[in-house]
C-alpha cells in the first residue's frame, strides 16, 4: 500500500521563529562528523593533529559545505536565473544546495587547512572521507521530511504520494481531502519513488559502513578518498534514473538521450577520479597511526608536504 506524505517540515514553531527539520538534520550530520572525527584523532589516525585543530577543520568544512553547496547549485542548476537576479545567490533560505558544489567547498577548506598544518592534502581527505556519509544520509532524510526532491511515478507498493508534487486534478487540495482520497486508493496513481530514502540508504548508510570498515585498517594515500568518490558517483548516477530531474535544465530536465541528467553528468567525473585515485594508491605511502602516548619514532608516518 502506498504512503501519503504528511510530515510537517517545521520541527519547532514559536511565532515568527521556525526551526525546520532540514536544518536539524544538518546539525546532526555535523555533530556525528565531530564525534567520529575525534575518535579517529584520539586513535592517532592523523598524527600530530589535536582535537582542537580538528575542530578548526570541521568549522572550515562547515563553511565549505554551505558556501560551496549554494554556489554550486546556482552555477550548475540555476545559472540562467542567476543572470536575471544575481541576489538570488544569497537567498539560501529559499532552498537549493548542491552536493558536488559542497564537495568542492570542503576540498577547498581542507586544502587551506592542510597547508596551514603542513600535512599532505590527501592524508587529510582520506581522514575526512569516512566522516561525510552520515551527514549525507541525514541531509536526504531532511529532503524526505520536507517532501522535496521526490522520485518518478511508480506502481510499487512502497510508493509515496507527496502533496507538493503533481497530483492531477487533486493538486493543491487540502490535506484532509487528500487523506480521504488516499484511503480510497484514488491517489495510488500519483505515488512516487521515495528517492530521498534510496539516497539516504546508499549515500548515507551503505557508504558509511563500507568506508568505515575500509578505513579501519591503514590504507595507502588516495585509497579512502578514491573509494568515497567511486561509491558516491555510482550511487548518485543510479538513483538519478528514478529521481525527477531539475525541470529548468535542458529538455524536461534531461541534457541528452531523454535520460541523462545534470546529476549524472556531475557524478561521472567522480567515478573516473575515484578509479584513478584507487589506481594511484597502489604505489603511494601509507600513513601509520600514532597515538599521542607513543614515542615519535615508534611508527613511521608517510612523508608530509
Amino acid at each position: 500500500m502506498t504512503t501519503l506524505h504528511q510530515i510537517d517540515p517545521i520541527a519547532i514553531g514559536l511565532g515568527p521563529l521556525q526551526v525546520h527539520w532540514y536544518g536539524i538534520m544538518y546539525l546532526l550530520g555535523f555533530a556525528v562528523c565531530w564525534w567520529l572525527g575525534n575518535r579517529r584523532i584520539r586513535a592517532g589516525r592523523l598524527p600530530g593533529v589535536s582535537e582542537q585543530a580538528f575542530g578548526d577543520l570541521l568549522f572550515y568544512g562547515m563553511l565549505g559545505v554551505v558556501l560551496g553547496g549554494r554556489i554550486g547549485y546556482v552555477l550548475f542548476y540555476s545559472f540562467g536565473e542567476l543572470l536575471k537576479d544575481p541576489l538570488m545567490l544569497f537567498r539560501i533560505w529559499e532552498g537549493g544546495m548542491s552536493f558536488h558544489g559542497g564537495l568542492l567547498g570542503v576540498m577547498g577548506a581542507a586544502l587551506w587547512w592542510a597547508r596551514k598544518h603542513r600535512l599532505h592534502f590527501f592524508d587529510v581527505m582520506d581522514f575526512v572521507a569516512p566522516l561525510v556519509p552520515p551527514g549525507l544520509g541525514f541531509g536526504r532524510l531532511g529532503n524526505y521530511i520536507g517532501g522535496e526532491l521526490w522520485g518518478k511515478f511508480t506502481q510499487a507498493g512502497w510508493g509515496v504520494v507527496f502533496p507538493r508534487s503533481e497530483l492531477g486534478p487533486y493538486t493543491g487540495a487540502p490535506i484532509e481531502r487528500l487523506q480521504e482520497l488516499h484511503a480510497s486508493g484514488a491517489l495510488d496513481a500519483y505515488a512516487r519513488h521515495p528517492s530521498q530514502l534510496y539516497q539516504a540508504g546508499l549515500e548515507g548508510l551503505a557508504m558509511f559502513v563500507v568506508l568505515w570498515w575500509f578505513s579501519r585498517k591503514p590504507r595507502p594515500r588516495y585509497a579512502v578518498s578514491g573509494m568515497f568518490a567511486l561509491l558516491y558517483g555510482c550511487f548518485r548516477f543510479l538513483v538519478e534514473f528514478v529521481r525527477v530531474p531539475d525541470a529548468q535544465i535542458g529538455e524536461n530536465g534531461y541534457l541528452a538521450f531523454g535520460w541523462l541528467t545534470m546529476g549524472q553528468v556531475l557524478s561521472t567525473p567522480l567515478i573516473l577520479v575515484g578509479l584513478y585515485w584507487l589506481w594511484l594508491s597502489r604505489r603511494s605511502p601509507t600513513l601509520q597511526p600514532r597515538t599521542p602516548a607513543a614515542p615519535a619514532n615508534s611508527a613511521a608516518a608517510a612523508p608530509r608536504g
